[in-house]
């Protein structure tokens, strides 16, 4: 099959008339017929260099989860030639800062790889990460993520608490869960946390206290989502990619 056109930065049409959702990346954001709805920075850049790489070449699909979507797009991976050597196009557009990764819980592979990618594109302030929407937010600045609410945003800070309460998972990144950031599990998806080697011994401190959750107390991690505001600012997560460990407590 080949890429016979390009919608945005993440998804392209391939020449049977299906849509690729490029799985794994969340590109900067077009407004696709959308009424009011303002193109993020560096959206454009984005779609024409997935345009550069891609258009009218033969395309490699590889799949790990989830194979298509509610808009009935394929879920995929995406590799085309270059040069006689495959080129994979999500890791190509987190590498040049052109996109940011955004995985599901039903569709995880490879993350490991794409966050990486990430990393040292921002580490660079290459693409996106030059530019102050899409910056990395802090989690101390609950007022501040009170305003992001409804967009997809990354937000570091402190582990100041962390519990389970009748199965869901509290994150908290203040001494007042009530205004501070919070981060949350729900029941249903505690049990992908489990599956996790490191999760799966922070849980386990319901029957070893010596192994609970406590030990989370002062971890720098990294979070990312969509921000809502329940009491104070809060992040729902799913899967246990969506939390980085970023380094030595403070």
């Amino acid at each position: 099959m080949r890429i016979a056109g390009i919608v945005d930065g993440d998804t392209l049409v391939l020449d049977n008339g299906r849509e690729v959702r490029l799985k794994g990346i969340q590109a900067p954001k077009l407004p696709l017929g959308r009424s009011g709805f303002e193109a993020w920075p560096l959206a454009e850049e984005a779609k024409a260099r997935l345009e550069e790489l891609a258009k009218g070449g033969p395309a490699q699909l590889r799949y790990g989860g989830a194979r298509g979507d509610r808009h009935g797009r394929i879920l995929a991976h995406v590799f085309v030639q270059e040069m006689g050597r495959d080129i994979w196009l999500q890791n190509v557009m987190l590498d040049e800062g052109l996109a940011r990764v955004y995985t599901f819980k039903d569709n995880r592979a490879c993350a490991a790889e794409l966050l990486a990618s990430e990393r040292m594109a921002r580490a660079g302030e290459r693409g996106i990460w030059a530019d102050p929407f899409y910056a990395v937010r802090d989690a101390a600045n609950a007022d501040g993520l009170n305003r992001l609410a409804g967009r997809f945003e990354i937000v570091e800070g402190t582990v100041q608490s962390a519990a389970l309460v009748r199965g869901r998972l509290y994150l908290n990144f203040g001494a007042d869960y009530r205004s501070d950031f919070t981060v949350t599990v729900g029941e249903r998806d505690i049990r992908v946390f489990r599956q996790d080697d490191r999760w799966a011994v922070l849980l386990q401190g319901e029957q070893d206290r010596s192994r609970g959750l406590e030990h989370l107390n002062g971890e720098r991690v990294r979070v990312r989502g969509w921000l809502s505001r329940n009491n104070g600012p809060e992040i729902v997560v799913t899967h246990p990619e969506q939390i980085e460990f970023t380094g030595p407590r403070d």
